[in-house]
């Protein structure tokens, strides 16, 4: 387009206008102040401009985080490092060591010491400096602003003392990532409930609280706060975490209402008001019984999805194009936008995984085939994930679902076990939700499609499979496999039990 303004423009013999002269001028190749611009300083972001630094390309970042509506806001590094995995890892680990101290008691420790919490965010804050001395060893500048595009080379941003700063690339990637979702049709929403972007920046204990949604954040947070003593509610409209396996989301939900979390189903919030109290009394409806019910919380936290954090980007003056209806930027394979230089990686991207990791090896991909004459692509089949419930779920491949959607039922074959981890026994745990399920071919070969893990660790023991599985593992060969005895993750190696037979596939022996 601007190449087609320019030679009319030549060919006319008038003098293009200075808007298109510097658009043009921008565009041509060495007059652009840095061979790449980052725009998100998140996981994904900061992999793909440390990658290209390497390579002795001038590189920049530019990272801004947009308070919360409750006036949150956190350092560099993005969601995974601030207010998503790392901090919720650490709450887990809380809270399974609340267990733990539990079941010491069965093995003959008496603890009677009192409990002195340390704080998590500290850790956060560390990872923060961290990445930024990162930057500054690899040479790559760190802008601290909010910028939007003002053409498809150049991206405009204000420092917080109201500097105006122009950056110039010529080659750009986006990953700005998503933010919390509010329901902003619910009365009450935006002015009183949090979101998990505050939830590990509270000044206090969120006390009582309800947590609106079954998405993995929302279990996830529902179960570390379970965990380290809080009365913790789960309201859910419809299903578990969707677009994994149901048999398995069921299981994990289950096991958290014996663990003590409440459950909400089938109900939807209507309205939030703040009492006297200073408590939260939230309305809603059963879905069910179709009643309309209340209770008051210290604390109500949205758990309803994520949305691309683009509003501010001004991609339309870039001429990148998104999906509609989510919001997202539509890519191709090597992660290009509508615009050749332009790139978006990670959360933002039209159908890709919400996972630090991809994002992460993205943006590492990316930089290489622009800077180090790389052709690989990044392939975003059979990534294992984890859910960090108090009782994890870990996959790898298909869903039950999905498998017998994309193959039909007749050509898959489901092997299955309840196991009992032995570090339950002499504790007396209950461990009706273990559960392993293997979805396979049922041609000559079975290869493995999809392996789906609930038990202690199960980030640990999908993680080892998941490169198996990446390689086209089959049964025959993880039936070769010797486990490593006694383990939950031997249990993986002995699966014989189809669903198909019908037999009782709980685990008996040592």
């Amino acid at each position: 387009c601007r190449c087609r303004t320019r030679a009319a423009a030549v060919g006319t013999g008038r003098r293009p206008p200075p808007s298109v002269r510097a658009l043009a001028a921008s565009a041509l190749p060495g007059k652009n102040e840095y061979d790449l611009l980052v725009i998100g300083g998140g996981s994904g972001g900061l992999a793909c401009a440390k990658e290209a630094a390497q390579f002795g390309r001038k590189v920049a970042v530019l990272d801004y985080v947009e308070p919360s509506p409750q006036g949150t806001a956190w350092g560099l590094g993005g969601t995974c490092v601030n207010v998503g995995c790392i901090p919720k890892k650490l709450m887990h680990q809380a809270a399974l060591l609340g267990s733990s101290l539990k079941d010491a008691q069965h093995y003959g420790w008496s603890i009677s010491q009192p409990v002195h919490h340390t704080c998590v965010q500290n850790y956060v804050k560390s990872l923060n400096w961290g990445h930024r001395v990162q930057l500054q060893e690899k040479k790559v500048k760190y802008f601290n602003i909010k910028g939007s595009f003002s053409d498809p080379h150049t991206v405009r941003g204000l420092t917080k003392a109201g500097k105006e700063t122009v950056i110039t690339a010529d080659n750009i990637v986006i990953a700005t990532g998503g933010r919390p979702k509010y329901p902003v049709h619910v009365a009450g929403a935006l002015e009183y409930g949090i979101t998990s972007d505050d939830l590990f920046w509270l000044k206090e204990s969120p006390g009582k609280t309800l947590i609106v949604g079954a998405s993995y954040v929302s279990l996830e947070c529902a179960g570390f706060l379970t965990g380290i003593g809080l009365d913790t509610t789960v309201m859910m409209r419809s299903i578990p975490l969707r677009g994994f396996d149901q048999q398995m989301a069921s299981l994990v939900t289950e096991h958290m209402e014996s663990y003590g979390t409440k459950f909400l189903k089938r109900c939807f919030p209507t309205k939030v008001e703040k009492l006297k109290s200073n408590r939260l009394q939230v309305t809603w409806k059963n879905a069910d019984l179709g009643t309309e019910e209340t209770d008051s919380f210290n604390t109500v936290m949205w758990a309803v999805g994520r949305a691309p954090d683009t509003k501010t980007l001004n991609l339309e003056a870039a001429g990148v194009k998104t999906n509609s209806e989510t919001g997202k930027i539509i890519v191709d394979a090597s992660e290009a936008t509508s615009v050749p230089h332009i790139y978006a990686i990670g959360d933002i991207t039209e159908g890709r995984p919400e996972l630090t990791p991809t994002a992460i090896a993205a943006g590492k991909l990316l930089a290489q085939r622009l800077f180090s004459q790389s052709s690989e692509l990044m392939d975003y089949d059979n990534v294992p994930t984890t859910v960090f419930t108090p009782l994890e779920y870990g996959c790898v491949g298909l869903s039950e679902e999905a498998a017998v959607q994309r193959h039909g039922s007749d050509n898959i074959e489901v092997y299955h076990a309840y196991y009992k981890p032995l570090e339950f026994t002499v504790a007396e745990r209950d461990a009706t939700q273990c559960y392993i399920k293997m979805v396979c071919l049922r041609e000559r070969e079975q290869r493995i499609l999809g392996l789906h893990f609930i038990g202690p660790n199960a980030g640990e023991v999908i993680q080892g499979f998941a490169l198996g599985i990446k390689c086209g593992a089959t049964y025959p060969q993880m039936m070769k496999t010797v486990g490593i005895h006694p383990t939950c993750a031997e249990e993986v190696t002995k699966l014989h039990i189809t669903k198909r037979s019908g037999l009782d596939a709980t685990v008996t022996g040592c």
